[in-house]
């Protein structure tokens, strides 16, 4: 059997590529979602790893994952985002937080996945939690065949060139802008 017709595991025949979904409008994780979706259907193990997004908060995508789809692993870190807990920020606790998480997805990025997804890593970077040239070079080191995609606001220029793919979310308008809160199944 060729590697590429392997199930589940990595090509080791090919380089990954690096995804950015980035931008101020919606959609940047439910388009890393959908590719999670699109490698999990075709036989790939894809590993989600989600900064800042809190266990017991609510999530379709987390709640379907988890109970029905096997070959997707889903790990979420449990410190907020400063922009949603604004001057209560314990900003020493969300680094560790965010470092401990980081580590966690490089230490299982060799276990056989095709595709792994850090989740919101851009505004780790951007709030200063991680440095860009981390990130850079965890891409640069990561096992042979793994895709990697990214997600968050405003992607820095130094990953914006070393991605394969970078797709740009514009936000023309939003119920929120008008006082609308987020709506189950839609929003989240």
């Amino acid at each position: 059997m060729k590697t590429q017709d392997k199930p589940n595991t990595i090509d080791s025949g090919r380089r990954g590529r690096v995804h950015v979904y980035t931008g101020d409008g919606k959609g940047k994780t439910t388009a890393a979602f959908g590719l999670a979706l699109r490698a999990a259907g075709a036989g790939m193990r894809v590993l989600i790893v989600q900064f800042f997004k809190p266990e017991e908060d609510p999530s379709g995508e987390k709640d379907m994952i988890r109970n029905h789809i096997d070959s997707i692993e889903l790990l979420r870190q449990d410190a907020r985002h400063p922009y949603f807990t604004g001057d209560s920020t314990d900003r020493e606790a969300v680094e560790k937080s965010v470092r401990e998480m980081f580590g966690i997805a490089k230490a299982r990025a060799g276990e056989g996945f095709g595709l792994l997804v850090l989740d919101e890593i851009i505004g780790a970077v951007n709030e200063g939690f991680l440095n860009v040239n981390e990130v850079v070079s965890f891409l640069d080191e990561r096992p042979e065949g793994l895709e990697v995609a990214l997600t968050g606001r405003d992607a820095p220029a130094e990953l914006v060139r070393i991605s394969d793919y970078v797709t740009e979310m514009l936000k023309i308008k939003h119920p929120y802008d008008e006082g609308v809160s987020a709506r189950k199944g839609i929003d989240f």
